[in-house]
């Protein structure tokens, strides 16, 4: 009896040390995914001479190839700050910013 209730311990243990590797996995995708798509609304504005009006606009341009899963809410529901085109002499606005859609807080304490 006691060797099982030791057994079971350790596969706690496991088990915990496993959903944190996992979560920080996601979170690593999550950063490099934002990373990239900030990067593109970026070059998209440098080369347009405006912003996007959505993702699906780097996606038709080529800037992405597909827009990407959210690793934490596991769909494509990013949400996107949009702003003033500041490089545009029309008055339009564009996607600015994206952030995970999720409510969760990440591992250290902060909102995706």
């Amino acid at each position: 009896m006691i060797v099982i209730s030791i057994l079971v311990i350790l596969a706690l243990i496991a088990m915990a040390q496993y959903n944190k590797t996992v979560l920080a996995a996601r979170e690593a995708t999550l950063r490099e995914d934002l990373y990239t798509m900030r990067k593109m609304i970026d070059q998209y504005g440098a080369d347009k001479g405006k912003l996007p009006a959505s993702l699906e606009d780097l996606q038709g341009a080529g800037y992405i190839h597909e827009i990407p899963v959210d690793p934490i809410t596991d769909q494509k529901d990013w949400q996107l700050e949009m702003g003033d085109d500041p490089g545009s002499t029309e008055a339009s606005q564009g996607v600015t910013n994206v952030h995970s859609n999720s409510s969760e807080l990440s591992s250290d304490g902060h909102s995706y």
